[in-house]
């Protein structure tokens, strides 16, 4: 094991070739993500980001290591924290040449499908992610069914402008009722994440300990027809009620809606 732990601790090259031209430490590049990679690929394609270091594994193969170059967080990624640094193999990332003048891109929006499939109507804003991951999206909008994986969610609200919660939401409403929600966010909610729940308040307390969080919140919210079972209770099941199940397709074009505002609020451009 000393040798593995010695073999570790060797420093990489100084620098690497990427489509002839030598990319190091210091160097701009775009991240062009291969397809089929999970939510960080979808969040991160296309962003510029600065190399921190050139790493090579045991097997002689060769990753660069990156920090987004807006992330305001930079110096906790040259410092590894998980969050901030990020790797990519040297076919993910494009060389850019520098330019004085900064580079513009659009606001990207998250589209954030949440809830338990195992509890009735709670699966709502799982199932509305399912049917949006099938239609062609405006650019720039991310549709992500996190389920219940309210860490992979925290740290992927750092890549975007704004985004979109999907999840059932009792409001004294008619069960199927849909309603778009502004929520107005407690400062003093604690920073913890539930290992088996999705609260998106906690998810979003969560995420501003690890860095800057979406400024425009949105939650495209369906009226369950009571609320939902905990996973103890007999009556525990997948399938949505008759009125929810109803409003799936509403919701999807509701949330297509939103999602395609806040891309036109969220601002024409953002400076890289």
């Amino acid at each position: 094991m000393s040798g593995f732990w010695a073999e570790m601790e060797q420093p990489g090259p100084e620098s690497t070739l990427v489509d002839g031209v030598e990319v190091r430490r210091g160097s701009r590049v775009v991240l062009r993500p291969r397809g089929g990679g999970d939510v960080f690929d979808l969040a991160l394609a296309a962003r510029v980001a600065i190399v921190e270091a050139i790493e090579e594994d045991a097997e002689g193969n060769v990753h660069v290591a990156v920090t987004l170059e807006d992330d305001p967080g930079r110096e906790l990624g040259d410092a590894r924290v998980l969050g901030h640094r990020f790797f990519f193999g040297v076919d993910e990332v494009e060389p850019l040449a520098d330019s004085p003048e900064p580079s513009a891109r659009r606001p990207k929006v998250l589209v954030a499908g949440i809830g338990n499939i195992f509890l009735g109507d709670d699966a709502f804003g799982v199932e509305v992610a399912g049917l949006l991951a099938q239609r062609r999206l405006p650019d720039g909008v991310d549709v992500v069914d996190f389920g219940i994986r309210g860490f992979d969610l925290a740290y992927a609200l750092q890549a975007y402008e704004a985004v979109v919660f999907i999840d059932a939401a009792p409001r004294g409403e008619r069960p199927g009722t849909l309603s778009v929600i502004e929520p107005a966010l407690d400062e003093t909610e604690a920073p913890a994440i539930e290992t088996h729940a999705m609260d998106p308040v906690r998810v979003l307390a969560f995420a501003r300990t690890l860095g800057p969080v979406p400024e425009h919140i949105r939650v495209v919210a369906c009226e369950p027809s009571r609320p939902a079972p905990g996973e103890d209770d007999e009556d525990v099941g997948g399938q949505l009620s008759d009125p929810v199940a109803a409003a799936v397709d509403a919701a999807a074009d509701l949330t297509v809606s939103v999602a395609t505002e806040l891309l036109e609020t969220s601002g024409k451009v953002v400076e890289r």
